[in-house]
């Protein structure tokens, strides 16, 4: 077992909100837990957790640990850990990660792949 297979995401523990009035263009990167209410276009980076609120709207390249998503996102989603999407979650655009969990009535226009961190799947295959 590799070392995230247990993770969790705490989604109580957000550090800092853009509001449901907020709108922000540009590059986001953070530690910590943030979560987006409002609108974002551009990208976001992170090693750590995403949370998208029911409402929002991000149109965004994600690089993340891990990602919520209550709301709708348009681009694609990188997730080292976990995405989590749930209703009335919206996503249009491809996800890569290892743990997928998708709630009913939740839309999603894309392709999926998901595949073992690289250091897992290297002890995995040394193994053998």
């Amino acid at each position: 077992m590799g070392k995230n297979d247990n993770f969790t995401v705490n989604v109580d523990n957000v550090h800092t909100i853009l509001g449901a009035e907020s709108t922000f263009e540009g590059h986001l990167t953070f530690q910590g837990t943030i979560r987006i209410d409002g609108n974002f276009k551009g990208e976001i980076a992170t090693k750590d957790v995403l949370v998208i609120g029911q409402g929002a709207k991000v149109e965004a390249e994600i690089k993340v640990g891990a990602v919520v998503i209550n709301g709708t996102v348009r681009g694609n989603i990188i997730a080292e850990n976990s995405v989590e999407v749930h209703a009335p979650g919206r996503i249009y655009g491809n996800i890569t990660t290892p743990v997928l969990t998708i709630d009913r009535g939740v839309i999603f226009e894309g392709q999926c792949v998901m595949e073992k961190k690289p250091d897992t799947a290297d002890k995995e295959a040394e193994k053998k």
